[in-house]
């Protein structure tokens, strides 16, 4: 039997007269691989933002390894083990991208003030960040400063910096949005390794339907704020009332 990992009750949230998300109720089993799909305006990144805590419900609970999380803030979700990234990326530009991964390391280790003091002693964080680097095909950038990255390695590395902080959950909205076709088949292959050592739950917004056919396990389908379907990709690619509300417009994109 699987183990639900993070689930919603009820989930709601109104702003004025406008249902944005409405009455939306999951479980998503611990190292499952799940994917939003809906049209524009269906709510999915404020269905993200309630999950990671940048929004809170007008109704309904959160609930992450049995823990009602619902008041948490951002923060406190993150050292929970909910790691979020955004549509834009938000990394440190200035920085190196090792030392964007070391302050996640070292965050990770609860040692927020003292990240560049005599960071020598602390091998092992820098060890460690390169291994994520490797993970994410960005070992070999390692001295680059972040804002000369390309937009689709700036992808990695934020993937890389949640890795590092070592979520349980990665809340990866539209890993893909900005990249030329010639950097997708990258974030794809991070994406699939990161699923391969099957030791996190993904839940991913995407448009790509190739992407997500690919890679989920299962995928739940917004429409209007409502949770219209969930189920396997093949069963959601069975789904009529998918397909007339949703998919037919989908594959011509």
């Amino acid at each position: 039997m699987m183990t639900t990992l993070i689930e919603t009750k009820d989930l709601t949230i109104t702003f004025g007269g406008h249902i944005a998300v409405d009455g939306v109720t999951i479980a998503v089993p611990k190292n499952h691989f799940k994917s939003i799909i809906g049209p524009n305006g269906a709510g999915k990144t404020t269905f993200f933002n309630l999950l990671s805590g940048q929004l809170s419900p007008s109704k309904g609970s959160i609930l992450f390894n049995g823990k009602d999380i619902t008041k948490f803030t951002p923060t406190k979700r993150t050292r929970e083990g909910i790691g979020r990234s955004f549509q834009i990326t938000n990394v440190f530009p200035n920085l190196t991208v090792l030392e964007n991964v070391r302050l996640a390391v070292q965050s990770q280790r609860g040692l927020r003030y003292t990240m560049f003091s005599h960071f020598k002693k602390y091998k092992d964080f820098e060890t460690k960040s390169i291994d994520w680097l490797k993970l994410v095909l960005l070992d070999e950038k390692k001295d680059s400063l972040a804002k000369n990255l390309a937009h689709g390695e700036k992808r990695k590395l934020e993937i890389a910096m949640l890795l590092a902080l070592e979520t349980e959950v990665l809340l990866l909205d539209e890993p893909t949005a900005g990249m030329s076709l010639e950097e997708v088949p990258a974030i794809l292959e991070v994406i699939k390794k990161i699923k391969e050592q099957g030791n996190r739950t993904i839940i991913l917004i995407e448009h790509k339907m190739d992407m997500i056919l690919d890679l989920s396990d299962s995928v739940m389908v917004l429409f209007n704020g409502r949770l219209l379907a969930d189920g396997t990709p093949n069963e959601i690619m069975q789904n009529e009332l998918v397909q007339s509300a949703y998919l037919g417009g989908l594959h011509d994109e």
